[in-house]
């Protein structure tokens, strides 16, 4: 049977349009697949069910579960509920269903276990497919990993909180500050240095720093203007008021901090009280140029008069007396009543002699219970009228707690220019006066003169005798230790001349030193030291006490002369030894003398490993500028200050500040003179570092640190 063409082509068009509609639905659907194939993360649709059971999952899901869609769909292999975090299943499952009942999206971010036992942190995102009555048919969304975020804000919140505990916890003052001058914050130690009981109370409390805070108010502008000049404030010292009135003060460090428009938002920065510190400090620097306990000129200041005095009256041809007085039985009093009964007494008789001075007279404390007058104009009657009534004053009675007490001076005198034209000789011819008149009775005057020829003739041959023993190989070393307080372990031992000559006594260096400084044979007497400390350090080393430190005591005479470092050096590669086994002292006096040229020696040897410490320190007169530039590892505090330690509070004061001040400058600060387990124990309570004296050890041949050696192996 035939069929009509215009069927046929009705049918033919009806096929065609068949195979074009399902052409478009194998592209549709090949789109959608590419579509939800390249989404980051798993596209799925599930039932709302215990296990949240899979009709659909797509490709992405592999990467973020470890599950492939044929292991997920209908829970063939793992469902998705045993997939969520135990932890978090009850969260998830009520947030879901919470969105769901307002017929809402919902968004919740949980945990998941991998397929290799790895924690993950996914965000989903989905909404509910609901009938007409409102019935939830499915859930359709998306999950993705988001693990190396959650992973940066667990940082982020890691850190805040550490960097909360250290704000909190640290020992100085933190804050920010607006450009108005009011506290956006503040942490517990400022609120304590400005002596408030919270820094919430400090914040409510001062809405104007400049004029609250600040005892000069235009600290604060100064503040400000340094920092918008340098970007940054250190060390910025300034006197402030506490809330109880107090006077403290602080030293600040600080900076801007901008915004991302470069406009000023707040400062930030720490605060220190530095009170005790700059008490000391102040002390020090009065110490340049005045004695601290009588008030008068000290060495330093009446060596600058002296050099004056020779300059002036060597242009206008005049004349000046240099008068050195020395009490007598001075020692007898300050042993039998005591430290303050002796302090007593040297400001009384400071007294006195500025009474006898005449005008312009320069009145000078330069040792213990030594006194030195430079008198202008004076010549030797006048002199001598002067030297008469300062022997009737120091004679006179001193009172001291109902009883009565004579102390006399010994006196002598040299004139310019008869005794000397320099600085150095007429204190050295006023001083042997002085001595011939204690050898001649005390209580009474010498000039300089010939007289002293026997005196110096003796004192010539006491040289001659300690040149040959230097270059007969009689002098020796003994070592005391110096010990670490907290560990009982010691650290180093100090190296102690000692002259024998065969078969004779052990003389100690208060015999000897004196005229080997005098005489510069002090400089051989260093070159054998130091040469045989490094040799005894090479044998303890090879002994295996390879951290033992072997101290050297350096003169300013060896200091002064510039091959003092190669010596050093020289005696290192001699013996091969390590720089850091070595340590040289010098006295605090050294640390104005010279100081920049001292500066660069000590720091050529510092940058080789050589330790570098400042002995007999409060007792000088060292300026703190120079100080804080010394390349030194230890501050030693002279045993003046330990011996009374424990029954005199300034005392215990002054070594407390030396302490701070030690630490502050990233020092160790070692305590000589202990001899008492008291004073250890209050050392211990101070925070001193390390301790030397009789009570830890004598100072004995190196055979006889074997027993304390042994604790460092």
């Amino acid at each position: 049977m035939s069929v009509p063409v215009s069927q046929a082509l009705a049918l033919s068009a009806s096929h065609t349009d068949a195979r074009g509609r399902e052409h478009e639905g194998h592209e549709t659907t090949r789109m959608l697949k590419t579509l939800i194939g390249n989404i980051d993360g798993m596209v799925y649709r599930c039932h709302v069910d215990s296990e949240w059971t899979m009709e659909f999952v797509s490709e992405g899901c592999l990467e973020v579960t470890g599950y492939g869609p044929d292991e997920l769909l209908f829970n063939n292999a793992i469902s998705y509920e045993q997939l969520t975090h135990p932890e978090d299943r009850m969260r998830v499952r009520g947030a879901i269903h919470a969105a769901l009942a307002q017929q809402r999206r919902f968004d919740v971010e949980y945990r998941i276990i991998s397929r290799n036992g790895a924690e993950r942190w996914v965000w989903e995102r989905g909404t509910g497919l609901y009938a007409a009555d409102g019935r939830v048919l499915a859930v359709e969304g998306i999950v993705q990993d988001i693990s190396s975020r959650e992973s940066t804000y667990r940082a982020l919140r890691n850190a805040e909180r550490r960097y909360r505990s250290l704000f909190d916890n640290a020992l100085e003052g933190i804050f920010r500050t607006s450009p108005d001058g009011r506290y956006l914050d503040a942490n517990p130690a400022l609120a304590r240095i400005y002596g408030f009981p919270s820094p919430q109370e400090l914040m409510n409390s001062l809405s104007d720093i400049g004029s609250q805070l600040y005892v000069d108010p235009s600290r604060r502008q100064s503040f400000i203007d340094t920092i918008t000049r340098n970007g940054s404030v250190s060390g910025f010292e300034s006197q402030v008021r506490r809330c109880d009135g107090r006077l403290i003060w602080i030293s600040e460090n600080a900076r801007a901090v901008h915004d991302e428009t470069g406009r000023l938002v707040c400062f930030e920065g720490t605060v220190e009280d530095v009170t005790e510190l700059r008490e000391y400090k102040e002390r020090i620097e009065r110490q340049a140029r005045l004695d601290d306990l009588t008030g008068l000129a000290n060495r330093s200041l009446l060596r600058e008069r002296l050099q004056e005095a020779v300059s002036a009256a060597s242009r206008e041809d005049s004349r000046f007396a240099l008068v050195f007085v020395d009490l007598d039985r001075f020692k007898y009093i300050n042993d039998s009543l005591g430290h303050h009964a002796g302090d007593e007494l040297l400001c009384v008789m400071a007294e006195r002699l500025v009474t006898c001075a005449p005008p312009g007279t320069t009145v000078a404390r330069v040792g213990g219970d030594e006194f030195v007058l430079l008198v202008p104009g004076a010549d030797e009657p006048a002199a001598r009228a002067l030297t008469r009534n300062i022997l009737k004053s120091t004679g006179d009675v001193w009172h001291f707690k109902g009883g009565e007490f004579r102390v006399n001076g010994s006196v002598g005198v040299a004139l310019f220019p008869e005794h000397g034209r320099d600085p150095d000789t007429l204190l050295k011819n006023a001083d042997a006066a002085m001595y011939l008149a204690k050898d001649q009775g005390r209580s009474t005057l010498r000039f300089f003169s010939a007289e002293l020829s026997q005196q110096m003739t003796e004192r010539l041959d006491a040289e001659q005798r300690l040149r040959e023993a230097i270059q007969r190989d009689q002098l020796l070393l003994h070592f005391q230790p110096r010990t670490h307080l907290a560990t009982g372990r010691m650290t180093g031992t100090e190296a102690l001349v000692r002259w024998q000559a065969p078969g004779g006594q052990l003389v100690y260096p208060a015999s000897f030193i004196s005229i080997a400084e005098e005489t510069g044979l002090i400089v051989d007497i260093g070159r054998y030291v130091l040469r045989a400390a490094c040799s005894q350090a090479r044998r303890w080393v090879d002994a295996g006490y390879r951290s033992l430190v072997v101290s050297v005591n350096a003169s300013p005479c060896e200091l002064q002369q510039e091959r003092y470092a190669d010596r050093v050096l020289e005696a290192l590669k001699e013996f091969d030894l390590p720089p850091d086994c070595l340590e040289i002292e010098i006295t605090e006096s050294m640390v104005v003398q010279d100081a920049p040229r001292l500066i660069r020696m000590l720091n050529r040897l510092r940058d080789l490993g050589v330790q570098i410490a400042i002995d007999d320190f409060g007792t000088g007169y060292s300026n703190l500028r120079y100080l804080q530039r010394f390349p030194a590892q230890r501050l030693k505090i002279d045993r003046s200050f330990i011996a009374e330690i424990n029954q005199n509070p300034e005392d215990a004061a002054i070594v407390r500040a030396i302490i701070t001040l030690g630490h502050s400058l990233d020092m160790l600060v070692v305590a000589e003179g202990v001899e008492t387990q008291a004073q250890l124990a209050l050392l211990r309570d101070l925070g001193c570092d390390e301790v030397q004296g009789f009570l830890l050890g004598r100072p004995v041949p190196a055979a006889g640190l074997e027993t304390q050696l042994a604790s460092l192996r």
